[in-house]
């Protein structure tokens, strides 16, 4: 066994800090040049909420700081030159103000905080920030609200997610289905305990939750179910017939349909109606289905064949198939970028035989990058029990600004800006990892190691292991959801 790998197990990993990188021995990897660019519109940058939230930060007075506009009122050499305030004046004319979005505009990766000078530079170091900032650190951690104000600006005007108002009588759970168990662990992200353990559902593939919190629906491989799980007891409370087996498992947003991927040739999607409690229809696809994925707009279910190397688009609204995407390889997980107004703008792919993912143009359908994640010198590859997907777990992060993407063959996370897709950091998550999923604020991403019967528990931003969670034999499917909870 190597060294580094036997340092692992004693101490929590090194990881890259975005920014400027550093390494420690054996732990860390060199980020490589940026891979090619998936071509794609990047978001506008609005006027109107630069004037009525970016703007006043510059004028903002934080403790043992000078304000922004000390340094960057045109009276000193900096790259930030904002027009001057005449004397008394708390704001600026629009005249003005077009002038400083100018200034400022040049500084954004519009679509990308993590890219952006104007968020990197004041930011602290260990954050993600740049080395050096002459008007001092002004954010320790990309969670402060106007670091958060910024990066909203920057999206395109998406909020970063909070699980404030979550309500009285309900709690965020990581649910973890063990793949060689009867059943799945459901994790409190607040302890990184396991609070419960869910039992009798034999070879649990796939999970989701109702949006109300009352129920889970896991697929059950042995009985070709789909099992309905009360959120407060855990009983199994029905078990629905499906048209053969099943593989992963998807619900809409509202709530009232649950589409379920049948692995079984010729292949399918089985529609729920969570109503009913019954399986309302079977729309054939071409091949059997791994998985499936409602898109962020609850507009498309999206479901990948591995043996038809093919992903099936269907009208949610309809639930008839509407067009067919092939690809070079077999599907494996998915994910999706939005556009600024909530549709579907890329998918993002792992293919079989390919150590990293692909891009898709969801309105034409074409590929648009390739991107394959590049050796880590001093650690040894896995090539056994690969089971054909070297890399196997996908994630957008809820901010929609970075893209976590699990090897098998080194046991790390790559991370990806979004949607420049440049590399920003590595971190060790086990043996065999495999699904990922982020607390609904976006602070810690949870991944399953199946090798190692655990869950990592990963700081998001600063991309350290922080926890790590014994569960079941061999876990890989998990999701986040907020639950009813017996009091």
């Amino acid at each position: 066994m190597p060294s580094s790998r036997l340092m692992r197990s004693i101490l929590v990993p090194a990881v890259l800090a975005l920014g400027t990188p550093t390494f420690t021995a054996a732990q860390t990897a060199p980020v490589p040049e940026p891979p090619p660019r998936a071509t794609s519109a990047a978001p506008a940058l609005d006027f109107a909420t630069f004037t009525t939230k970016v703007q006043p930060l510059f004028l903002a007075k934080r403790e043992g700081l000078m304000t922004c506009m000390t340094c960057h009122d045109g009276k000193v050499g900096t790259r930030l030159q904002l027009d001057p305030l005449p004397e008394g004046a708390t704001t600026w004319s629009e005249e003005a103000a077009r002038k400083n979005f100018k200034a400022v505009s040049s500084l954004v990766v519009p679509g990308s905080p993590t890219t952006s000078r104007l968020l990197l530079h004041p930011l602290d170091r260990d954050a993600g920030g740049d080395a050096f900032h002459g008007g001092g650190k002004h954010w320790r951690s990309q969670t402060d609200p106007e670091w958060q104000i910024l990066a909203a600006w920057v999206r395109g005007g998406r909020p970063m997610p909070t699980t404030a108002a979550i309500p009285a009588g309900m709690a965020v759970r990581i649910i973890q289905t063990n793949a060689a168990g009867d059943g799945a662990h459901l994790i409190d992200p607040t302890t990184n305990l396991v609070t419960s353990v869910l039992k009798g559902v034999e070879i649990p593939h796939g999970v989701t939750s109702a949006p109300d919190g009352t129920r889970l629906y896991l697929t059950n491989e042995v009985r070709h179910t789909l099992d309905v799980v009360d959120a407060k007891t855990l009983a199994v409370t029905t078990r629905i017939p499906l048209s053969g087996q099943p593989n992963n498992v998807s619900i809409t947003k509202d709530g009232r349909k649950v589409y379920v991927g049948i692995r079984s040739a010729p292949g399918a999607l089985d529609v729920i109606d969570t109503v009913a409690l019954k399986n309302v229809k079977t729309v054939p696809t071409k091949g059997g289905i791994h998985n499936v994925y409602v898109t962020p707009d609850s507009k498309w279910a999206v479901a990948g064949s591995i043996p038809e190397r093919t992903i099936s688009i269907v009208d949610v609204a309809t639930d008839t198939l509407t067009r067919t995407i092939p690809m070079s390889a077999g599907i494996r997980p998915m994910a999706f970028t939005t556009n600024p107004d909530g549709s579907t703008k890329t998918i993002i792919v792992q293919l079989s035989d390919f150590h990293g993912f692909a891009t898709v143009d969801f309105a034409t359908g074409k590929e648009t990058a390739r991107i394959e994640h590049p050796d880590i010198p001093g650690e040894h590859p896995h090539r056994d029990g690969l089971q054909g997907a070297p890399a196997h777990g996908l994630a957008v992060s809820p901010d929609g600004t970075r893209l976590w993407s699990t090897s098998k063959v080194f046991g790390y996370a790559y991370v990806h800006s979004l949607p420049d897709l440049k590399e920003v950091g590595r971190v060790f998550v086990g043996q065999h990892p495999e699904w990922l999923t982020f607390t609904p604020d976006g602070k810690y991403v949870y991944v399953a190691a199946a090798g190692d019967n655990a869950v990592f528990v990963v700081d998001a931003v600063a991309m350290k292991e922080v926890a790590r969670v014994p569960v079941g034999q061999v876990p890989k499917r998990n999701a986040t959801a907020i639950l009813q909870v017996a009091r």
